[in-house]
């Protein structure tokens, strides 16, 4: 942040300002060079605390504390509902100041506050409750898979009474890790666990030989990517907040009042809106409710939260084809009011609330002691394969349509069919929701698989 705020101050980190005549002059490589270590740092930064800060937030509850395992669940909505908070004023206050005073003021604001945020994470550091790390869990999989593998090929065959290693002590060979009973499910790993040769002592290499509780730890990693891979469909939709939902703002009224036009930059604040609005209903009165039908702590569970997500997203695409076919085919498309984009904005937001919280839920109970992190990370990765995949997805459309000048999306709004690739997605998450369904359906978490005690 500290790298944008002086390229942004610094005229010659730059090109110069467009004019009315020109904007033909391009970015000099340094300059490039520049904006781009800024960007690659920012994503190493956010790469570092998106994963970590619900999984750590949530390690403050006491599981074995009933009342503090179920505010556990609360701090998952008061968490979304803070990112949203933070949004709106990215969304107003930011971009008020970039528009009104410039670049500089509109990345040194936020640099300040990234500041003020590790003092304020420092200042609680006396009273936070931590776990010991772990290891890598990616050396641990990759340790499972070379095992396994190796055995598979040194001819191991897998029976009833097949002999599987486990440590003798009370913890785990992962340190600080509780041992996991060994489950029926995916048996192809257990050769990883196999002793091969009795007389050889079980303190080699785990790249040869893991313990159950390791390859258990793969296991329940394997399980839950079916449900990540069947909700990456919303990230695709979620992605035109920020794109075609924000083009289509820029060229509709969006004025507030004689004296006011909303910035087109501002306008996904209705998304965020819906965050603070929703959270605290579905916190305050919808679990109580839910609670007493259902008998579930939670009032439904993880998956069906997200199950009402992605059922939601199918709406908010199509909602979208209607309004963009109508607006389009307005006498004065010109002055229709940004309003009527109200429905979309209102509606894929609402599929955020409950598929986003519903995955920090699932993937937090679903992960193992050593997983935690990169469970989260997992999720958190679908938001930029959905970007590329929209990406990908509009390039698509464009090359079978007829390209910028005739197909779907053109580069005037007006003359594009951009309800058709409304109505594209609209399809894709309807297919999407029903392969959750089928997943769902058929998942085994944790505490349904098989066990057996080792």
């Amino acid at each position: 942040m500290v790298l944008l705020t002086v390229q942004a101050s610094i005229d010659s980190l730059r090109p110069p300002p467009c004019t009315v005549i020109t904007c033909n002059t391009k970015a000099t490589s340094s300059q490039n060079f520049f904006l781009f270590v800024a960007l690659g740092l920012i994503a190493l930064g956010t790469g570092g605390i998106k994963p970590c800060v619900s999984s750590f937030g949530a390690d403050q509850f006491d599981e074995a504390d009933q009342k503090e395992a179920q505010k556990k669940y609360a701090f998952f909505n008061w968490f979304f509902f803070a990112i949203n908070v933070g949004a709106i004023l990215a969304l107003t206050v930011l971009v008020y100041l970039q528009e009104k005073k410039g670049w500089t003021w509109g990345f040194a604001v936020p640099t300040v506050a990234i500041a003020c945020s590790v003092v304020i994470l420092a200042i609680g550091m006396p009273y936070y409750r931590y776990k010991n790390p772990m290891g890598s869990p990616l050396t641990r999989f990759l340790q499972v898979i070379v095992a396994a593998v190796r055995n598979h090929f040194k001819g191991v065959q897998l029976r009833r009474d097949t002999d599987l290693y486990e440590v003798k002590t009370e913890e785990s060979a992962i340190f600080d890790a509780r041992k996991l009973a060994h489950t029926a499910q995916h048996r192809f790993w257990d050769k990883a666990a196999v002793i091969t040769d009795p007389e050889a002592s079980t303190v080699n290499s785990r790249w040869r030989l893991c313990t159950v509780t390791q390859v258990e730890e793969f296991k329940c990693f394997l399980r839950v990517l079916p449900v990540w891979a069947s909700t990456i469909a919303l990230a695709i939709s979620f992605s035109q907040v920020s794109t075609f939902f924000i083009s289509q703002a820029i060229i509709m009224d969006r004025n507030l009042g004689p004296k006011f036009e909303i910035p087109s930059g501002s306008i996904p604040i209705f998304t965020a809106i819906n965050g603070l609005i929703l959270v605290p209903i579905y916190e305050t009165w919808m679990v109580p409710l839910l609670r007493k039908r259902t008998g579930h702590h939670r009032g439904i569970t993880s998956l069906q939260r997200m199950g009402v997500g992605l059922f939601v997203s199918i709406f908010a695409m199509a909602s979208a084809a209607v309004i963009e076919k109508r607006r389009r085919e307005h006498s004065k498309p010109l002055t229709v009011s940004v309003f009527v984009l109200f429905p979309q904005f209102f509606l894929i937001g609402t599929a955020e609330v409950f598929t986003y919280v519903g995955q920090l839920e699932f993937f937090y109970d679903e992960a193992t002691d050593g997983t935690r992190s990169i469970s989260s990370a997992l999720f958190l990765s679908e938001i930029g394969i959905g970007s590329w995949l929209s990406t990908a997805i509009v390039k698509i459309v464009e090359a079978a349509t007829g390209g910028e000048d005739k197909g779907w999306l053109r580069n005037n709004l007006n003359h594009s069919r951009l309800e058709n690739f409304y109505w594209l997605l609209t399809a894709i998450n309807a297919v999407n929701f029903l392969v959750f369904v089928w997943v769902a359906c058929h998942y085994k978490g944790r505490d349904a698989v098989d066990r057996t005690v080792i």
